[in-house]
């Protein structure tokens, strides 16, 4: 398999620790986003939104991360990354969005660039925006992952899945624009005891070859 990513980008971040907790190799290629790789022609090709990340498999070019995270889940079903009772299971995709869909979207490269282009916003306007839409996304599920037993250090179960995977690569970008992460101690728990396994750790922005 060959992902199509970016090492700051939170949706390819997602999708290499999917990878990495089902023990799949693969060969990453880099779309410098900030360089404007993902509109040109050759990218449009595989993703005509112009958009990371991009699993290309032998047959087929799958994108936007939640859809290839459970099409990975759905071909190596262990370890799971979804549980089998299908309350649970929407329990844990409603996390999962409220990351993936409802703060990282309007948090993300173009919507920032767009701010700053359109609407003449320096770097503390960009910041004040960025924290404002973290901090009310994180309070919710500070509130949710709240309600879990205390020994649990996912947000469901004793073991990660799909929520973890959507959650640390947006605490990283929580640190990244100075969110004061203090304030939701259920969520820095988790953070902790994912950073803590390889899967996760050599997903890691900094560990990947085309960080800056």
């Amino acid at each position: 398999m060959k992902l199509y990513g970016f090492s700051r980008s939170s949706a390819s971040y997602r999708v290499r620790i999917a990878l990495n907790l089902k023990g799949i190799t693969y060969e990453q290629l880099s779309v410098r986003l900030r360089e404007g790789d993902q509109r040109k022609t050759e990218f449009l090709d595989l993703n005509a939104q112009g958009l990371v990340p991009v699993l290309k498999t032998e047959s087929h070019d799958l994108t936007q991360s939640l859809a290839i995270i459970e099409w990975l889940d759905e071909e190596y079903p262990l370890p799971e990354l979804l549980p089998q009772d299908s309350f649970a299971k929407a329990h844990v995709r409603a996390m999962a969005q409220l990351v993936a869909c409802d703060i990282h979207p309007i948090n993300n490269l173009r919507v920032l660039q767009y701010l700053r282009e359109t609407f003449s916003q320096g770097e503390e306007g960009v910041n004040e925006w960025v924290q404002h839409w973290i901090n009310l996304g994180f309070e919710s599920l500070e509130m949710i992952v709240a309600k879990e037993p205390e020994g649990n250090d996912f947000c469901y179960g004793q073991r990660p899945g799909l929520a973890d995977i959507c959650l640390i690569p947006q605490i990283a970008n929580a640190v990244r624009f100075g969110v004061d992460m203090s304030r939701f101690p259920r969520l820095q728990h988790i953070n902790e005891a994912c950073l803590c396994m390889d899967s996760f750790q050599s997903a890691a922005p900094s560990n990947q070859p085309d960080f800056d």
